[in-house]
C-alpha cells in the first residue's frame, strides 16, 4: 500500500484523444462509489489535461454514501471530519467516446488519491490495486473476465415504487417458459443487441458472447479475458452503463438487481481468473505443481468465502438470490465442471485452466468482487492452504460450511474476519461494515405492503 502519486501515463492519451476528436463538446467524469454506483460530473474538454496531471477535486465522502446516495456519518468521511477533498486522476485507457449521447461527448474514469499523494483506501479501485500488488509480490499476475446477467423490463410496468416489474418475453398465460440459450429470444431484440455490440466496439470493450439466460427476458453478456485486473473491472463497470443506456434508447430498462423476481433466476456476476507465473505460463497448467497451486488458491477462496460474502452480496435483496437449486451457491463448495458449486474449475485445456467464482450478484461492485477473489487466491498460495475435497455432485447437498444467508450474518462475518483485516485493512473493514449496517437498518425500519395487507 505504499504507492505514491507519480506521472500519469494518461497525459499523452488525452492529447491524442482530443486531436482525434476535435468536435467533443463535453466530458462525463465517472467514479464508481462503494456500491458501484457511478458518481461524477460533466465538464468541458480542456479539463482533461488537469484530470490527467494534477487531478480534479472530489470529496472523500463520495465513498461514504449508501445505496440511496445519502451520507452515512458512521463512515467518518463527511462533515464530522471536515468533508475533505481528494484528488481524482484519470484512469489510463479509460477515455472513450459515448456513442449513445445526443451530442459529441467523451467519458473518462477517475480514481481517488489523498491530498498527500497516496491511494485513498476507501476507493474500491485502489483496493483492487492493492490486491494486484499482493499477487505480484508472490510472483503472479492475474488474467480475468466477468460475465454479467441482467433482465430487460418494461419501464411502464414500474412507474410506482410498489409496482412489480414485468420482464420482456413474459407470457400472459400458459406455463412459465425458460427457453435457455434461445436464439429466438436474441432475435426478438436483435437491434438492441446489435447496438450494444456496436457501442462496445466504439468504447473498446472486449465483448465476447451474448446469450439468452434461464428466465424470460434474462440475458448475459460475457467479456473476454484480459491480463490486467483493473482494466477488467473497468470493463465491467462501463459495460453495465452501456447496457443500461442502450436499453433506455430502446424504451426498455436493463436491471442488474440480484433478484427482481422471487420465482425466477437471479442475476449473477461470475468472474473467471487464472494466474500467470514468472515464466509467463499458466500457474495452474503444469502437472503436479500446477495442480498443487490450484488447490491452494481454491483453499484460500473457500476459507475466505463466508467473510467476503457481503462484498459479493452487498444488498438486502441479494440474499434472496442464494437459494438451493438456483445455480447461485449457498455453501463454500468447489468442484470440477460443476455449476452447483461456489468455485468451479471449468473444463478446459491445461493452458486455459482457471477458476470461476460464482457467488457475486450482478449488483455487486466489480472492483471489490475481484479484490476479494484475488486476495483469497493470494492468501491460499501464501500459506499453502488445503482445499476441502471437490464436490462432484449436487453442491446444495454438500456438507461444506453454509454461506451467511442474511445481511446481518454477512456483515458480522466480515467485520470480525482476520482475512478481511489482512486483505482490506482495519479501516476499510470498519468503513464498509458501517455503510452496510446503515443500509440494513433502513430495510428493517420499513413496513412492507405484505405486512399492511395482512395485519392492517
Amino acid at each position: 500500500m505504499g504507492r505514491a502519486l507519480t506521472e500519469n501515463p494518461a497525459k499523452d492519451e488525452v492529447s491524442r484523444f482530443l486531436k482525434a476528436h476535435p468536435d467533443i463538446e463535453g466530458v462525463e467524469y465517472l467514479i464508481p462509489d462503494t456500491n458501484g454506483v457511478l458518481r461524477g460530473k460533466w465538464a468541458p474538454p480542456p479539463s482533461l489535461a488537469k484530470a490527467a496531471k494534477a487531478g480534479v477535486n472530489f470529496p472523500l465522502g463520495l465513498f461514504g454514501l449508501d445505496i440511496w446516495g445519502r451520507e452515512v456519518t458512521e463512515t467518518g468521511l463527511h462533515v464530522e471530519t471536515g468533508d475533505r477533498d481528494g484528488l481524482c486522476r484519470l484512469v489510463p485507457d479509460s477515455l472513450r467516446l459515448v456513442p449513445w449521447a445526443a451530442r459529441p461527448t467523451a467519458q473518462a474514469m477517475l480514481t481517488m488519491w489523498t491530498e498527500t499523494g497516496i491511494p485513498f483506501l476507501a476507493d474500491p479501485r485502489q483496493q483492487l490495486a492493492f490486491a494486484v500488488e499482493r499477487l505480484a509480490r508472490a510472483g503472479y499476475r492475474a488474467v480475468a473476465a466477468f460475465e454479467l446477467e441482467f433482465y430487460l423490463v418494461d419501464p411502464r410496468a414500474v412507474e410506482r415504487p410498489d409496482d412489480a416489474p414485468r420482464a420482456v418475453l413474459s407470457g400472459a398465460c400458459g406455463p412459465e417458459r425458460q427457453n435457455i440459450y434461445a436464439l429466438s429470444d436474441l432475435s426478438a431484440f436483435s437491434d438492441l443487441f446489435h447496438e450494444i455490440r456496436t457501442a462496445g466496439l466504439v468504447q473498446g470493450l472486449p465483448l465476447d458472447t451474448i446469450v439468452s439466460e434461464a428466465s424470460p427476458g434474462q440475458f448475459e453478456v460475457n467479456l473476454k479475458h484480459r491480463p490486467d485486473p483493473l482494466a477488467v473491472a473497468d470493463d465491467a463497470v462501463m459495460l453495465k452503463r452501456l447496457i443500461q443506456e442502450v436499453a433506455r434508447k430502446h424504451h426498455l430498462r436493463a436491471t442488474f438487481m440480484a433478484k427482481p423476481f422471487i420465482e425466477r433466476a437471479g442475476n449473477g456476476m461470475h468472474v473467471h481468473v487464472s494466474l500467470i507465473d514468472g515464466d509467463g505460463a499458466n500457474a495452474f497448467s503444469a502437472p503436479g505443481v500446477g495442480e498443487a497451486r490450484l488447490t491452494q488458491a481454491v483453499g484460500g477462496l473457500v476459507d475466505a468465502m463466508a467473510p467476503s460474502t457481503i462484498l459479493f452480496v452487498p444488498t438486502w435483496n441479494g440474499f434472496r438470490r442464494l437459494q438451493p437449486g438456483s445455480y447461485a451457491p449457498t455453501r463454500a463448495t468447489w468442484g470440477h465442471n460443476n455449476r452447483s458449486v461456489a468455485v468451479r474449475v471449468p473444463m478446459s485445456e491445461p493452458a486455459a485452466r482457471r477458476i470461476e467464482h460464482r457467488v457475486a450478484g450482478a449488483d455487486a461492485n466489480p472492483y471489490l468482487v475481484l479484490a476479494a477473489v484475488l486476495n483469497g487466491m493470494a492468501d491460499g498460495l501464501e500459506r499453502a492452504a488445503a482445499a476441502p475435497p471437490p464436490c462432484d455432485r449436487n453442491g446444495y447437498d454438500a456438507s461444506d460450511p453454509a454461506l451467511p444467508s442474511t445481511m446481518e450474518g454477512a456483515i458480522r462475518a466480515f467485520e470480525t474476519s482476520d482475512f478481511i483485516r489482512r486483505a482490506f485493512g482495519v479501516e476499510y473493514r470498519r468503513l464498509f461494515a458501517a455503510l452496510k449496517r446503515a443500509e440494513m437498518r433502513t430495510f428493517l425500519e420499513e413496513i412492507s405492503p405484505l405486512e399492511r395487507s395482512t395485519y392492517l
